[in-house]
């Protein structure tokens, strides 16, 4: 039995089209690419210091990263606790007390609003002081500390490289 033009070309249609539909992958594949080499750029897994143009941070060989704590600014002119200003520095170091009342104050502020950390835990925090700052200005800061539950202390340097000896 001999086809019509019509039914011919009806058959020649729908064998063009009867193929499985197929996905190309490489365009998906780049994307992908870009995406992981992206996300590892700009991956954060260290914490970062607060960046202050006013902190002069003294240099040291430490090998440890920081953590995630909260941070004491001390510059030449102010106190400054996570971005508030709490006290001039000047006036720390000339005052008579051993300990910083605004500093113990908004310390036991933040421990009471922290996330609930058993009593007996100690909490870190970590004190960026300019070179330039008194040791009995960060003296007082370290004492004030201790009157509260953030009673590691630690301090912020910069890392230098360390020079091989010839």
């Amino acid at each position: 039995m001999k086809k019509s033009s019509r039914a011919r070309r009806m058959a020649r249609h729908h064998g063009k089209h009867k193929a499985v539909a197929t996905l190309n992958l490489t365009s998906l594949m780049d994307i992908f690419t870009i995406l992981l080499i992206f996300l590892l750029v700009n991956n954060n897994n260290a914490a970062k210091l607060p960046d202050n143009q006013d902190i002069q941070l003294p240099e040291s060989i430490a090998q440890e990263l920081p953590t995630e704590v909260l941070t004491i600014q001390v510059s030449p002119v102010d106190i400054i606790v996570e971005g508030q200003k709490i006290a001039d520095t000047e006036t720390v170091r000339n005052q008579e007390e051993r300990t910083v009342a605004a500093l113990v104050e908004e310390l036991n502020f933040r421990a009471s609003q922290g996330l609930a950390i058993s009593p007996d835990e100690d909490r870190e925090i970590m004190i960026l002081a300019d070179r330039s700052v008194p040791y009995s200005v960060i003296k007082k800061l370290m004492r004030s500390c201790m009157e509260t539950p953030y009673t590691q202390v630690a301090f912020a340097v910069l890392k230098v490289a360390e020079e091989e000896e010839e």
